[in-house]
């Protein structure tokens, strides 16, 4: 009896240990940028994935789409202090972060609903803002895409591109 309960709890354990370590390895795991620009303290949160040898802008990323800027729920951008981003106000608060690349343009949108499950229930009436940038080459290649917040800006890196919009 003593062996077999020694059995079940060395199976309990185990299953454990798998569990956490399966948790731990996503494909596309949960991230957290941060910085402050003025007063304002910035906040990013997203899901990283990985080019792991796709081709992203035009194909897994569609030109002319709602993209949710990241993978799983929707990116989420949180302020809490009022900003300025390309020169337009948004208001202190907590947003959902989305994209409509181009390749030329993009669109950098702030959405009011921030638990979204990627971009599948996104409705543009609930957009506060809407900016336009230029996106670019970056300076290296970059396999996970990334968030940085610096410099009065936030840079979204992923593959060769870098687009940034400014925050004030």
């Amino acid at each position: 009896m003593k062996r077999l309960l020694n059995i079940v709890m060395l199976l309990t354990l185990t299953s454990y240990g798998i569990t956490a370590c399966a948790q731990n390895s996503k494909p596309s795991p949960a991230v957290t940028a941060t910085g402050k620009s003025g007063n304002a303290n910035i906040t990013i949160n997203y899901g990283a994935p990985s080019v792991k040898g796709r081709k992203v802008w035009g194909e897994l990323v569609p030109y002319g789409k709602v993209w949710r800027t990241g993978a799983n729920d929707a990116t989420t951008f949180e302020v809490d202090a009022d900003v300025k981003i390309e020169g337009q106000t948004l208001a202190k608060g907590k947003y959902a972060l989305f994209t409509i690349p181009e390749a030329n343009e993009w669109t950098i949108i702030f959405n009011k609903n921030p638990k979204q499950w990627g971009a599948y229930s996104y409705k543009q009436e609930e957009d506060v803002l809407r900016v336009k940038v230029k996106p670019g080459a970056s300076a290296s290649f970059n396999e996970v895409l990334k968030y940085e917040v610096s410099g009065g800006k936030v840079n979204i890196l992923w593959e060769n591109l870098a687009v940034s919009f400014s925050v004030k």
